[in-house]
């Protein structure tokens, strides 16, 4: 694994992933994800992972033991990348299934913008139509959601709990506050 500093990081960071053979973008992913600033992926609207240094106090990279365990089990894993639609069809009966979305709240400011397609009150809607599709399939699920106008939407006739989480995006400490947030589910 190459050194963690931050001219490493950037000269990383700084490479196109899709010249890399798949086992070096994984790599370069791990590295950068373990590395990156509070472990978040984000990218700009080209597409390209823009996450600042974070630091040697950021973390580590796991053990060759953890990642023989993970390739285990990855091979009898399905993954699917996609709009939730595309994943949610694939639940069934006996599932439970756990959504966390993007916030998009419009009352307050919240990180949400992982990439250029942000999750909007369009997608609120469409993830309302679907956790009522799952209820009546009899499929479990829970989801997370700020508390908000737009969670209120979501909760509507389902169970719900009020958490306290504490956001740990802000660049320093003393701006990481207390927040609330919902866990919805009809189980």
């Amino acid at each position: 694994m190459p050194p963690a500093n931050r001219a490493e990081y950037e000269r990383l960071r700084s490479l196109d992933p899709l010249s890399l053979a798949p086992h070096a973008r994984a790599a370069r992913f791990i590295y950068l994800n373990r590395f990156c600033f509070n472990g978040i992926y984000r990218t700009n609207l080209s597409g390209q992972f823009n996450v600042p240094y974070g630091g040697v106090g950021s973390g580590a990279v796991p053990q060759d033991e953890v990642f023989r365990k993970c390739s285990s089990r990855l091979r009898t894993a399905k993954l699917i990348n996609g709009d939730f639609e595309k994943v949610l069809k694939h639940a069934k009966k006996g599932d439970l299934v756990y959504m966390d979305p993007p916030f998009a709240v419009r009352a307050r400011r919240v990180f949400r913008e992982y990439d250029p397609s942000t999750f909007t009150c369009i997608d609120i809607a469409r993830l309302r139509s679907w956790m009522e599709r799952l209820n009546s399939a009899g499929v479990d699920f829970v989801v997370s959601y700020a508390e908000s106008d737009e969670a209120d939407v979501l909760r509507k006739g389902f169970s719900y709990e009020t958490v306290p989480v504490r956001r740990n995006i802000a660049g320093f400490a003393a701006h990481r506050t207390w927040t609330n947030e919902l866990l919805i589910s009809n189980t």
